[in-house]
């Protein structure tokens, strides 16, 4: 059985392309095609495609739009996003959106069906150019989280693990065996230190950082 494919975008002669291109190929199957968002998000719903080949740059709704809203309802469907935009910006935002690939129209063909064969096995699949300016983007938070997170005192770790399991400042007093008032004080410098404000970024802060494993309730 070949990989089904569904291919939006609003231009007609890219849609003959891509068309084109698909059925000269084995092991692939062409569901239909799309020139707008909502169309292409009606047309997913009814074919369950393997794969969607989409632009970004759609009437009605943008191909970011589209990919949140596909992968919100299933999870089968590998979104391979194909667009002229050569902003590692906006390809961040469509892999934070749930796409599975990022290339640019101007790849060659062999580089187009490669990619759609690499996300169906699970792979995540981005421009070579675009790779390198991701990569330190995310290196350089990653960076910077670990640094604010340095910053606090072994005491401070301890109030801050103790705060996400929900304890109040008197339970942390009693627990490490502090008066309320350096509790609060340590509290106090925890949020400044982090740049938090509130428990529920401090939760989400230490479960991205691995300190919890899920968020308290």
């Amino acid at each position: 059985m070949g990989i089904k494919v569904v291919i939006a975008d609003d231009h007609a002669v890219v849609r003959a392309g891509l068309r084109t291109l698909l059925k000269s190929e084995p092991g692939f199957e062409l569901l239909g095609e799309a020139a707008s968002g909502f169309e292409v998000i009606e047309l997913v719903k009814n074919t369950s495609p393997d794969v969607l080949v989409l632009d970004i740059s759609m009437p009605d709704l943008d191909g970011i739009a589209v990919t949140k809203i596909i992968k919100s309802t299933t999870s089968k469907t590998k979104i391979l996003i194909l667009t002229v935009h050569e902003d590692d910006a906006m390809a961040r935002e469509a892999i934070e959106s749930g796409a599975s690939g990022y290339i640019l129209k101007h790849a060659a063909e062999s580089e187009l069906i490669n990619a759609i064969r690499r996300i169906v096995q699970g792979d995540l699949v981005v421009d070579p150019s675009l790779l390198r300016p991701l990569f330190f983007e995310d290196r350089k938070k990653s960076d910077e989280s670990s640094d604010y997170l340095e910053q606090l005192t072994q005491r401070e770790t301890d109030v801050l693990k103790l705060i996400v399991e929900g304890y109040t400042n008197r339970q942390i007093g009693e627990e490490l065996h502090l008066s309320v008032r350096t509790v609060e004080g340590h509290r106090s410098n925890i949020y400044d230190k982090l740049g938090l404000s509130s428990r529920v970024e401090l939760v989400r802060y230490a479960k991205k950082q691995g300190i919890i494993r899920k968020e308290s309730d």
